[in-house]
């Protein structure tokens, strides 16, 4: 899609389960074992009392949106806000949701609301998304 096909209020969203192979995936590429993503028994005697996907792999749901999807290909990431409100656990279905709210043309910027929710409604991350998009 070009800048100037863009335009505020456009939307697109994405959905996946998380499974414990995203999970044992993720924490490979990322380094990140921790425990209260990786042992069900360390992870007991957590916050959440049982383990939890890493924030991040939900946060990349939206990097994919924005890659692919809206604005899409050719689309620079330059920055992220990002707010975790609430876990996600493995067999929670995420969507991801990106919402075009502001568009600055003489500097080729799309920003973007971003938002993650669970199946049952519950929102674990929102923030907002700078792009830079050329034609």
């Amino acid at each position: 899609m070009k800048f100037s096909e863009l335009e505020v209020g456009m939307k697109a969203s994405l959905s996946r389960t998380v499974t414990e192979a995203d999970v044992a995936m993720f924490a490979g590429l990322s380094m990140d074992f921790n425990p209260a993503h990786m042992n069900e028994e360390a992870a007991k005697s957590g916050v959440f009392k049982q383990r939890v996907a890493h924030g991040m792999l939900s946060a990349g749901f939206i990097s994919a949106i924005l890659g692919t999807k809206l604005p899409g290909e050719g689309s620079i990431y330059m920055g992220q806000t990002l707010q975790f409100t609430a876990p996600v656990f493995l067999g929670d279905t995420v969507t991801a949701t990106c919402e075009i709210t502001q568009l600055i043309p003489e500097k080729h910027r799309v920003i973007l609301s971003t938002t993650c929710t669970k199946q049952d409604g519950t929102e674990v991350i929102k923030g907002e998304a700078t792009i830079l998009k050329r034609d």
